[in-house]
């Protein structure tokens, strides 16, 4: 059902929604549906006609940004298209509103698992080494096989979802930014994302490329493989982050003490491990330059063949919780200024 044409919009090849048929799916955005808020709007669970679960999100009405700027969102998002990557299926625009609809994911968050004693039983390690591959997957395919080559600067378990295969989708566009073909570092005044999971040159300078992801997906392949957060305190009562942890084990030889005990009773592939904790600390690495692309990354992870370097000391950062998102930002090369929202992972 929708509330006007998606040409007349400028929404081509995008669904739109009348906002009788969201208020109906939300029962008119009860409270009991909602799956989690962020600083970009609310997230709601709802149903649309034929039993259909959708998620829904409901933008912030404080948001500065106008109707072109949503309308030109809206339509990069639905180029996006990958199987690990989560799926826009349509919007909605009703005077201030404008809401985003996405597929439903059963499980939620990956973080909602692999940080919970009762919940991460359920991920053993071949499931986990499926999540790995996928995120990479899905990495890659934004970095260089997506008709717009996309950094997406948030890259954490919150922001990885789960079907009802557990099967990964990226999603939380929200902060993410085109760039050029080369690839070429950005800068920015307003760092944005989650510290435990910036790259030291983002963090520190606001210098982002795309091996700033690549830095924040060897921060989750480590947290998966172990089922820590980047934060804590680990070792022999010391107050360390989890990259230095798994370097001072990868320099004692004892990378296997890594794996989460819940899951090591029960692996049988102490060489994935072993490889998936050497990927992860190669793209921690502190210089970026060092940091492999993530098309080298998913060939190390893919390819028990594939010659893999000697990693070198992380690159750690402050522990500060989160920060802002709004976004804001003061680019020194092509950059496009294009803001992307997708559904967030609480």
């Amino acid at each position: 059902m929708e509330d006007e044409s998606s040409q007349s919009n400028g929404l081509m090849d995008v669904t739109l929604f009348d906002m009788a048929t969201i208020s109906l799916s939300t029962a008119n955005f009860a409270t009991s549906l909602k799956l989690g808020e962020g600083g970009f709007g609310a997230v709601y669970k709802g149903e649309l006609g034929g039993g259909q679960m959708v998620a829904v999100k409901r933008l912030s009405k404080y948001s500065t940004q106008g109707l072109d700027e949503f309308k030109n969102e809206v339509m990069l998002i639905a180029k996006l298209q990958h199987v690990n990557l989560v799926r826009l299926l349509g919007c909605c625009i009703h005077g201030e509103e404008r809401i985003l609809v996405y597929e439903y994911m059963e499980n939620k968050s990956l973080d909602m698992f692999i940080f919970d004693k009762a919940r991460s039983a359920q991920l053993n390690w071949s499931k986990r080494f499926d999540i790995i591959l996928g995120v990479a997957r899905g990495l890659l395919y934004l970095h260089q096989d997506s008709r717009f080559k996309v950094i997406h600067r948030d890259l954490k378990a919150g922001n990885i979802l789960l079907d009802g295969d557990m099967n990964p989708k990226i999603s939380d566009f929200g902060v993410a930014r085109i760039f050029g073909g080369d690839g070429a570092d950005s800068h920015t005044r307003r760092v944005v994302g989650t510290y435990g999971y910036m790259s030291p040159e983002y963090a520190m300078d606001g210098i982002f490329s795309v091996k700033s992801d690549v830095f924040s997906f060897g921060v989750l392949v480590l947290e998966i493989v172990s089922g820590r957060k980047n934060r804590g305190m680990y070792g022999s009562g010391e107050q360390t982050s989890l990259l230095s942890h798994a370097w001072k084990l990868w320099r004692e030889g004892n990378v296997l003490a890594l794996l989460d005990e819940l899951v090591a009773r029960e692996c049988r592939d102490s060489e994935a491990v072993l490889r998936c904790v050497q990927v992860g600390l190669l793209c921690v690495q502190e210089r970026s330059e060092e940091r492999p692309h993530m098309a080298t990354v998913f060939l190390m992870l893919s390819n028990q063949r594939a010659v893999m370097p000697q990693p070198r000391h992380p690159g750690y950062c402050s522990d500060r919780g989160s920060a802002s998102t709004d976004g804001e930002y003061s680019s020194t090369c092509t950059v496009n200024d294009i803001t992307v929202t997708v559904v967030e992972g609480r």
